[in-house]
């Protein structure tokens, strides 16, 4: 016997039991349909550090809609969940431990610090999977992975050991991103860019001969003392004649020459840069092109070298002000401006960023870029929104090399061994017990490889590469990746290359981009600004699915997401009215014991084929709209067909049909029990749990919803008359409460069809249970004054205003109304001419005004009907 349903929807009582019973029945692994097109997803693995935000609980929302329609639609569908290892923020939490214990990783050693971290994942780490569980993420946790686990480790070797023997992975002195405080390289993803007020120094570089000087601009003066040239294009007519001529550095007096280098921008500036080869990417190349010295005068602790003469041991900022001082005290500075530009700050630890010459394994980019941008071209893998294709193009196009070495001890340990007996580079799989030249005086390189590297494997290693894995035959190339915008070049780049050099094919055929959730102003969210939503607070006030489809009703494709409490809230409402609509249908209908599929009445009345043919249409949209990846359409559509046409219409005119024959019932009741069905069938993606809850009330018992079969329906005729029966009933209830005339009063209504045939019995009998009035067919009134009329497509329908309205009370209320209307057209229609109005007033308040317009002249329009009826 099956339990009384509450009256209201609480989520805390069912949630948790239903995740349990899903995870319990083995409905999560692809397995639950052996013979099904392989369909597989991997999740963008969360830090082992992180919690769920917003962020979060959009993307796996979004994933977790796809698999679980793929899983309804008979897919073996893989949603495979796991962690990335997270090597600078995961130290940097454990090391943070430490110092509140007052020790450092450097007193524990590093075996002993890497077991440390070992010890905390297995203590905190896996606080995440539960949030995910919480949120109901339908991911296969009997496939989940971690980025250190020993299956990936070995891949990241394999790769590794690969790409050195290719000639693509190769050691060299680069400049790099680094953090003084976490003394570690940085990849672009993990550096902050942020605006600085900043200064721009301009600087007299004296001639060697004593003839001048030229002048250069730099925000950085204490990069000075590493100059080992000045550079200018070599078409600037200004300084033809002073290429190859000598400069002083300014206090060194160091001579440098002045070069002509197409990489300096023609006509910015003066015209002419200084180049510090040790300590900017493009000063970089210009000095490998010319053959320049590279000077560190920047060490790892951001401190001047001895290379900076009288600055040396002294703080990068101090020295900075320090050489300022000496330039204007010598006469070598021709003015100083506020100049604002981006400064890069470490992402962990907000140290400014310093741009480093440093000796770092790098990955050779230019393999790899072709094939990756061809897959995309080709229409192998396609980017949803298009418009984000433009953006993966420009920034390969534009790719530099990519330092994968990392300057820590968490993290997956570069496998290169150097021998200090021959000084030969050993890079292998398996650790070397000797090396070539016999010796087995052996040491392994310190770094660790950059976490982005065992990430880009991540599509293919997961599923047992490079082993051919039975996983890995049927899941790969996997079908979707979900991600943000902001990682497109980090990862989904990376992925893209790897994946199609070790595998020969793209990792994924559909790459679906989301935006950033924000606040309902378009902000973003932090705790700093006080506008952060905690999405486990959200779940514990007002359920998963509330947050799960104000998430997805808000995520037009590839925009930002405003999310505010008031839209979870309406969520909320929303499953209450779906709980309720279920309730009535199976306590005050009768209708339970509902098949999983089928069950389609054999002879369904004309208000069962108008419900039946509206929901084949819809659900076709449905599908159409997910298809294309738009699942806030999709989404609007289902929200919009549930509430106003099977809440609003047909469970309505069910309840007429109570005092039918026993045959009409049937197929009424039928209906509503399979309709209602598919339509928690198409909203279980975004609602898992309490559609599996209502079902568990409205079936038969004989399966999940989380399993059962994607909605397939009949094909039905929605009768014609249909149209006009909803206009009729609409306009006889706004009859009614403009009027304020009571339920219990019945209306006469004169119906007048302008087709040759009469209108069917059913058409009245639901025109009387909805309204309460007493429609009769008959002819168009002469005169109509004194009538009500209410067009209704092919239909008018007269109500005689003779014993329902007061006329002589009417009239003024009308006319008052429409002076009323008439004074606020024309306000509005002035602000609206204003033209410095519409030039100094925001947008959104000139939109306000325009629709707010249209409501009134629409409302004096109907106004105006009504007191001409009244004659």
């Amino acid at each position: 016997m099956k339990a009384v349903m509450n009256q209201t929807y609480q989520p805390e009582a069912v949630e948790a039991r239903w995740y349990s019973v899903w995870e319990g029945s083995g409905s999560f692994q692809p397995e639950v349909h052996p013979e099904g097109e392989p369909y597989c997803i991997v999740i963008p693995p969360p830090n082992v550090t992180g919690v769920l935000h917003t962020g979060h609980a959009l993307d796996h929302t979004i994933q977790d809609i796809l698999i679980r329609r793929k899983r309804m639609q008979g897919y073996a569908a893989l949603w495979l969940p796991g962690m990335d290892h997270a090597g600078i923020a995961t130290q940097n939490v454990v090391e943070r431990e430490l110092r509140e214990e007052g020790t450092t990783r450097h007193d524990l050693g590093r075996e002993a610090f890497i077991e440390r971290v070992w010890a905390w994942k297995a203590e905190s780490g896996s606080t995440i999977s539960q949030q995910m569980r919480k949120l109901g993420d339908s991911t296969d946790w009997s496939r989940e992975r971690f980025t250190f686990d020993e299956g990936l480790s070995h891949a990241v070797r394999t790769v590794f050991v690969a790409l050195y023997e290719q000639g693509i992975m190769y050691r060299a002195n680069r400049i790099i991103n680094w953090c003084p405080r976490c003394h570690t390289a940085l990849s672009e993803i993990e550096v902050d860019h942020e605006e600085d007020p900043g200064e721009l120094t301009h600087i007299k570089y004296p001639f060697a001969d004593g003839s001048g000087h030229i002048t250069v601009a730099t925000t950085r003066p204490e990069t000075m003392l590493g100059d080992t040239a000045v550079a200018v294009h070599p078409d600037d007519e200004r300084y033809k004649d002073l290429i190859g001529t000598t400069l002083l550095v300014p206090i060194l007096g160091r001579e440098i020459p002045v070069v002509a280098d197409e990489g300096v921008e023609l006509g910015f500036g003066t015209g002419a840069v200084k180049v510090t080869p040790a300590h900017d990417p493009l000063d970089f190349e210009i000095g490998q092109r010319h053959g320049l010295e590279q000077i560190k005068v920047v060490d790892t602790e951001a401190r001047i070298t001895d290379a900076g003469g009288p600055y040396v041991g002294m703080d990068r900022f101090e020295a900075r002000e320090a050489v300022r001082s000496k330039l204007r005290e010598l006469g070598l500075i021709e003015k100083i401006e506020e100049h604002p530009h981006s400064v890069g700050h470490c992402s962990r630890c907000h140290t400014v960023v310093e741009p480093l010459l440093s000796l770092q394994w790098f990955v050779d980019v230019k393999p790899l870029v072709g094939p990756a941008m061809d897959a995309v071209r080709s229409g192998e893998t396609t980017f949803h929104p298009r418009r984000w294709e433009n953006s993966y193009f420009h920034w390969m196009e534009n790719l530099r090399d990519w330092c994968v070495s990392r300057q820590l001890w968490w993290g997956h340990r570069i496998p290169a061994w150097y021998c200090n007996a021959c000084g030969e580079t050993l890079v292998s799989i398996q650790d070397p017990s000797q090396c070539t030249c016999g010796s087995s005086d052996l040491r392994q390189d310190e770094d660790v490889l950059d976490t982005w590297f065992s990430s880009a494997l991540w599509p293919f290693s997961t599923l047992g590469w490079p082993d051919k894995t039975p996983d890995f035959e049927e899941f790969y190339p996997t079908s979707t990746l979900v991600t943000g915008f902001d990682i497109i070049f980090f990862w989904v780049a990376r992925m893209m290359m790897m994946g199609l050099h070790f595998t020969e094919q793209p990792p994924f055929s559909d790459i679906v981009i989301h935006g950033m959730v924000r606040d309902i102003e378009g902000r973003k969210m932090s705790k700093s600004a006080g506008n952060a939503l905690d999405p486990l607070e959200l779940i514990d006030e007002y359920g998963a699915d509330s947050l799960r489809l104000a998430l997805i009703q808000a995520a037009a494709p590839g925009h930002d997401i405003p999310l505010s409490v008031d839209a979870i809230d309406a969520a909320r409402r929303f499953g209450n009215k779906l709980w309720n609509a279920v309730r009535f249908v199976v306590e005050f209908m009768d209708v339970s014991s509902v098949p999983l599929d089928g069950g389609y009445p054999d002879d369904p009345g004309p208000e069962d084929e108008w419900i039946i043919a509206r929901l084949g249409a819809v659900t076709e949209e449905i599908d159409r709209l997910m298809d294309d990846f738009r699942l806030s359409d999709a989404y609007a559509a289902l929200y919009t067909f549930a509430w106003s046409e099977l809440f609003d219409w047909y469970i309505e005119m069910a309840k007429s049909l109570a005092d039918a024959d026993e045959e009409r019932q049937e197929a009424m009741r039928a209906t509503l029990g399979v309709v209602t069905r598919d339509v928690l069938k198409l909203f279980h993606p975004v609602m898992p749990f309490i559609t599996e809850e209502l079902w568990s009330h409205l079936g038969d018992g004989t399966g999940l919803m989380i399993t059962a079969p994607w909605p397939d329906v009949v094909a039905a005729e929605a009768p014609h008359e249909m149209e006009s029966l909803q206009a009729a009933v609409s306009g006889i209830r706004q009859f009614r409460s403009q009027h304020q005339i009571s339920r219990k009063i019945e209306i006469p209504v004169i119906v007048v069809s302008d087709t040759e045939s009469d209108l069917p019995a059913w058409w009245y009998a639901q025109v009387t249970s909805l309204t309460g009035s007493a429609p009769v067919g008959g002819h168009r009134p002469d005169p109509v004054t004194g009538y009500t009329r209410i067009p209704a497509g092919g239909v008018e329908t007269f109500i005689p205003l003779e014993g329902l309205v007061d006329v002589d009370a009417e009239k003024p209320r009308i006319e008052k109304a429409i002076g009323e209307l008439e004074l606020g057209i024309g306000r509005a229609q002035g602000k609206l001419g204003n033209q410095n109005f519409r030039d100094r007033a925001p947008a959104e308040v000139v939109e306000q005004v325009e629709a707010r317009l249209a409501e009134m002249e629409t409302e004096l329009e109907g106004q105006l009907r009504h007191l001409a009826e009244l004659g």
